[in-house]
């Protein structure tokens, strides 16, 4: 198997590091994501001494669209050509919060932040011999609403509500994506890791899970495999191609989503 380089965001902790360690012990080079440059340095350093792959520690707060701007300029710095990159960060809030940006907290995390970065990193995807994007999404999203229209949930707001429209939005921007790329070698699928043991699971639910190796596992999948070769625009489950909700599946929702994202984005893209 050829070594790819790969970019985990949310690589620090949970099933981001458990990604980022299980891509590094099948010998790839994964540039390893954090919040803040000693939290990616100091976990890069401690995967580099267990695996034989090379770990680059990169940074930025997802939260911070100029953050997201700085953080795809490291990443061409250190890999002119990128092979794959795995959307893993992301965050539940119990309460509404804005960011400096005006946008609420859930969505910049986990929804804007990966279609900004994609598409600051999508010249270098696509100077890939076979480029991959891969968004891990959640069953959450099966049971829920997206108002394009208010996206910083100004009308209503409860955590799960706005965690589970993120969710949504990630297989959406997916399946949009994927018809954008038509034509080209770049593949995008987005995927359920599995209700895993992890911080946010705790935060989120108060309840215990399975394994981060379990939770990792699809990610790597959708990576690496050779089974996925070509295979775009899906959900998967288990390494397994799973129909989503009918919400995700609604092309005019997906395309309202991509139009109103890119609007709110137009100062970053």
């Amino acid at each position: 198997m050829t070594a790819k380089t790969i970019l985990v965001t949310g690589a620090t902790d949970g099933i981001g590091r458990e990604t980022a360690r299980q891509l590094l012990a099948l010998g790839h080079r994964v540039l390893v994501h954090g919040r803040s440059k000693a939290r990616a340095e100091a976990r890069a350093r401690e995967l580099a001494r267990e695996s034989p792959g090379h770990a680059q520690p990169v940074w930025g707060d997802l939260s911070v669209m100029e953050q997201v701007v700085a953080l795809a300029q490291q990443v061409r710095g250190h890999a002119p050509v990128l092979d794959v990159l795995v959307h893993n960060a992301g965050v539940y809030q119990h309460e509404r919060r804005l960011t400096a940006d005006g946008f609420e907290l859930t969505m910049a995390v986990n929804h804007f932040a990966p279609f900004l970065l994609t598409h600051r990193l999508l010249s270098a995807i696509t100077a890939a011999p076979a480029g991959r994007i891969v968004v891990v999404s959640s069953m959450t999203h099966q049971g829920a609403r997206l108002d394009v229209n208010d996206f910083s949930f100004a009308r209503r707001f409860d955590g799960y509500g706005a965690y589970s429209a993120s969710k949504l939005a990630n297989v959406l921007f997916t399946s949009a994506l994927a018809r954008r790329l038509v034509g080209t070698p770049v593949t995008v699928n987005a995927l359920h890791p599995g209700v895993i043991g992890t911080k946010l699971l705790r935060a989120a639910f108060s309840m215990r899970g399975a394994s981060v190796e379990q939770g990792a596992r699809t990610s790597v999948y959708l990576a690496t495999s050779e089974e996925v070769d070509g295979v775009t625009g899906s959900y998967f489950v288990d390494c397994r191609r799973t129909q989503p909700s009918k919400a995700a599946r609604d092309e005019a929702l997906a395309e309202a989503l991509w139009q109103e994202t890119e609007r709110q984005l137009a100062p970053f893209l």
